[in-house]
């Protein structure tokens, strides 16, 4: 079993960043965050939809309310490397995020063909939840593998403040077995970073002020999303 934590409930808030806010905020940020115990790591994603795409299209809408299920894993994965099954709410804002540990291939065989984990995971609880939205979500099948570079960073003397950057985003609606990597097309532009902010609840002043000094400014985006759209009437 894993030590990462398997629920969640705060605020995602995210930027698009050019290359010089980055290495300016990264700069501005060292007193206050440092690169946390997870540090720089590829993080990889199968994300599961209906044949005609009901999560994604729900949620590119905007509601006030979505959710959708994925597959991750930190690093290139072999069959009995760990992995997460999560279950992704948003609602009015907050992010609630459930999710249990299993071996890869294990993990496969129970989205991919119903087959329940040889061995139960210690969260029954949210592996019920997760049965339930496959069954209420009738088939959910492998739709588009994400990957990116993350730096993970945590606050020195405020543990609930948490930053990420990625870059080298990539989607593939081809290479959908983590095990093969991702060779996909890139989500961002040369040089941009996608910011989130993962906060409990009002972004700090500190922060605030750095960021429009910068001129950062929020903005939606959903890589799920994003790739959805960029192969929408084309390949999907």
């Amino acid at each position: 079993m894993s030590t990462f934590q398997n629920t969640f409930e705060r605020k995602e808030v995210k930027y698009l960043l050019s290359e010089f806010q980055y290495r300016e905020l990264r700069k501005r940020l060292e007193p206050v965050a440092a690169v946390d115990q997870y540090g720089e790591t590829v993080i990889y994603n199968i994300y599961f939809d209906t044949p005609d795409f009901i999560l994604v299209r729900r949620s590119l809408e905007k509601p006030i309310y979505k959710e959708k299920l994925r597959l991750r894993t930190y690093g290139l994965p072999g069959n009995r490397s760990n992995s997460f099954i999560e279950l992704k709410k948003k609602y009015k804002g907050i992010v609630y995020k459930r999710r249990i540990s299993m071996p890869y291939a294990e993990a496969l065989h129970y989205l991919c063909e119903g087959k329940q984990p040889s061995q139960p995971p210690a969260e029954g609880e949210i592996l019920r939840e997760i049965d339930y939205f496959r069954s209420f979500y009738r088939h959910l099948e492998p739709v588009m593998g994400i990957s990116y570079h993350r730096v993970a960073m945590a606050g020195r003397d405020d543990p609930e403040l948490r930053i990420t950057f990625d870059t080298d985003i990539r989607y593939s609606v081809t290479e959908l077995d983590l095990r093969e990597g991702n060779h996909g097309k890139q989500l961002l532009q040369p040089g941009q970073h996608l910011m989130e902010l993962k906060v409990q609840n009002a972004l700090r002043l500190d922060i605030a002020r750095m960021l429009s000094r910068l001129g950062i400014v929020q903005t939606s985006y959903s890589k799920y999303g994003e790739g959805y759209l960029s192969v929408e009437g084309g390949t999907l």
